[in-house]
């Protein structure tokens, strides 16, 4: 069985929506409580952990924090864009269309923690870290792969996840600039 780890209340209204009979368990926050942690390493034994967090900085560390604790636990990605609320003041799960989050949650990747099919050397040689417009291009390469908005090195541990290559990117790059 899947369960759905996501922030609050209104994010697990939202999941049910799109799929009535999902199983969740909500963070409340991004100060995820050691009961949580705990209950989903319980869970965990039997069970798959997606993490369907908001892309935001709060999401950001809720990802990180349970995907430190959880071995292979899962990943769904809502592309920021796809996600805002209609006065565009927030950003969140529970804004996102039933059609976003049944397609997020078909669209799980899986922590690979020691596969590194990509390197820092290699991001660096592309313009994706250290560069000027580093930053952008990631974000357009994220958005592509519907992974997030992360940081460098979480970028990097996201592309060694879906196995990418320096072929891959290059590859993307040219589609995208």
């Amino acid at each position: 069985m899947d369960i759905i780890v996501v922030e609050g209340i209104h994010d697990v209204d939202k999941v049910l929506k799109a799929i009535p009979d999902a199983n969740c368990v909500i963070t409340n926050g991004s100060e995820i409580s050691k009961e949580t942690i705990n209950y989903l390493k319980e869970l965990s034994k039997n069970n798959n952990i997606i993490v369907f967090t908001d892309p935001d900085s709060p999401g950001e560390k809720i990802r990180k924090t349970i995907d430190e604790n959880i071995s292979n636990c899962k990943h769904a990605f809502l592309r920021k864009k796809d996600c805002i609320s209609n006065n565009h003041k927030k950003v969140g799960i529970e804004h996102a269309s039933i059609e976003a989050i049944i397609d997020a949650l078909n669209n799980v990747y899986t922590s690979c923690n020691n596969v590194n099919t990509i390197t820092v050397n290699e991001l660096y040689s592309l313009n994706l870290i250290g560069k000027e417009n580093s930053s952008e291009l990631r974000d357009k390469i994220s958005d592509y792969l519907n992974i997030g908005k992360p940081n460098s090195k979480t970028f990097l541990k996201r592309l060694n996840i879906l196995q990418i290559t320096k072929k891959d990117l290059e590859k993307i790059i040219c589609q995208l600039t």
